[in-house]
């Protein structure tokens, strides 16, 4: 499947040229954060963890074999992808255990930067935010109209699509999604089935997106939204006080789109009817993802881009540094901005 079929249009208008994300691996570097305070003892070890070429469930399978744990054992806050430098968390449960020897977990594609104990182990999700520095090289542009949109996007976010990597190579999950859908069943692999049945939520959610942004109503408050704060999971509807909420100006608070599991969309009205008319129109799988135990969710449907900088440290190169909330997609910032001659493919499904 084509981007725009799994994505949906762009929102700021065509690409400003074009460019090369991913020519090497600290050409995507991606920073967890974490606020957490760790406490120094208990029965959980976190490591600060820097890996290139490197995903994270490879990564996590590395510190179980040397640590001699099952990889039951290891815990992490997101998927990281494999084709850049990242740095993020992992915890290995070690009850009555001291620190293992971990050294040959570590090597060019591995490396454990920092140590420390916690009573807890790290959950999924539980990072409030990922940092990035991208760096899109033969980078062929039109300068002044590439620093509008810059400037633009940073006063104005961007649609919050799932990014390509969550549908895998040619909208592959999606496709065994749909086929599982149609069986009425789920694969047994506890992996694959996370997979697909993110796949196919995603999607869903980006069908809605793009109607919204075909219709110039992604980055508004409609009477019959729900509306959400930029890092909260919780929602509120959206009546004619709501939708003039000054909040929503200062990209603070968003309308929100489905992310289907048990039950109708509680939006209302015209919303409502739009978000039934695309569950209507995705052969079943909208029930496949109830039947499959998911409760209905929320997802903001503007990203705002935090702390948006950038600058060129070569004439055809141009470096990008920007906060996200976590689950959201650094490449659905680039799509807006530039297309891509050429961009890294992911194997696993990853939250940027």
């Amino acid at each position: 499947m084509t981007e725009i079929e799994l994505l949906g249009p762009t929102a700021h208008g065509p690409a400003c040229g074009t460019a090369v994300l991913k020519a090497t691996a600290e050409d995507f570097q991606v920073n967890e954060v974490l606020d957490i305070p760790l406490e120094g003892e208990g029965e959980h070890l976190w490591l600060w963890v820097e890996k290139r070429g490197l995903n994270t469930e490879e990564a996590a399978r590395r510190l179980a074999r040397a640590a001699g744990v099952p990889l039951r054992a290891i815990s992490y806050a997101g998927l990281k992808d494999r084709q850049a430098l990242t740095r993020q968390w992992f915890s290995l449960h070690l009850p009555g255990k001291t620190d293992p020897e971990l050294s040959a977990a570590e090597g060019d594609a591995l490396c454990i930067l920092k140590r420390a104990r916690h009573r807890r182990k790290l959950q999924r999700g539980a990072h409030a935010a990922n940092g990035f520095t991208l760096r899109l090289t033969e980078l062929a542009a039109d300068r002044d109209k590439l620093e509008e949109r810059l400037s633009k996007i940073a006063a104005e976010g961007v649609p919050n699509y799932f990014g390509l990597q969550r549908f895998g190579y040619e909208g592959g999950n999606l496709g065994e999604a749909r086929h599982f859908a149609q069986q009425g069943s789920l694969p047994e692999q506890r992996n694959r089935r996370s997979r697909i049945l993110s796949a196919a939520r995603s999607y869903l959610f980006n069908q809605v997106l793009a109607q919204r942004v075909a219709a110039g109503s992604w980055n508004v408050a409609r009477v019959g939204d729900l509306l959400a704060f930029t890092d909260s999971r919780s929602f509120f509807p959206a009546g004619e006080a709501e939708c003039s909420d000054p909040r929503l100006a200062a990209l603070d608070l968003h309308p929100t789109g489905p992310l289907w599991g048990e039950g109708d969309s509680p939006a209302g009205g015209a919303v409502q009817q739009e978000e039934q008319g695309v569950a209507a129109d995705a052969a079943g799988l909208p029930a496949w993802l109830a039947d499959a135990g998911l409760r209905h969710e929320r997802r903001i449907l503007r990203l705002p881009i935090n702390g948006l900088s950038w600058h060129y440290p070569e004439p055809d190169i141009l470096q990008l540094d920007f906060v996200l909330p976590a689950g959201c997609f650094a490449t659905v910032v680039v799509r807006e901005l530039v297309s891509l001659a050429t961009a890294g493919q992911t194997d696993t499904p990853c939250d940027f």
